[in-house]
């Protein structure tokens, strides 16, 4: 059944690439983002996150994710307990509120 989708797919874009639309496009000649970040999230919820990246709206947990690596980064960098153990806490504490807006995401799903 889907052989039949993949076909006029296939016909619309061909139709689509003789008449011109698909030139001049963002991105044209260029190779593709990476994003293996999108592995092992459904690719639902990565469309809508680019989506909504594109429109410079971020959701929390996409917000929370660069806080985490940029505070990993910081704390890499401390050598002194006190520092580390603050720098540690702080990650801890954005670690706990990414967790909560998964959980929040996934019951809105849900739902």
């Amino acid at each position: 059944m889907a052989d039949w989708i993949a076909r006029m797919a296939e016909r619309w874009m061909k139709q689509a690439e003789a008449s011109g639309k698909l030139s001049g496009l963002e991105g044209e000649g260029k190779p593709l983002p990476d994003r293996t970040g999108d592995t092992f999230v459904d690719p639902g919820l990565a469309a809508g996150f680019r989506i909504m990246a594109q429109a410079g709206a971020l959701p929390e947990e996409i917000t929370l994710n660069k806080a985490i690596a940029a505070q990993k980064a910081h704390l890499a960098t401390l050598t002194a307990p006190d520092d580390r153990r603050a720098a540690m806490a702080v990650l801890a504490d954005l670690t706990q509120k990414h967790a909560m807006a998964q959980d929040a995401r996934r019951k809105f799903l849900r739902n």
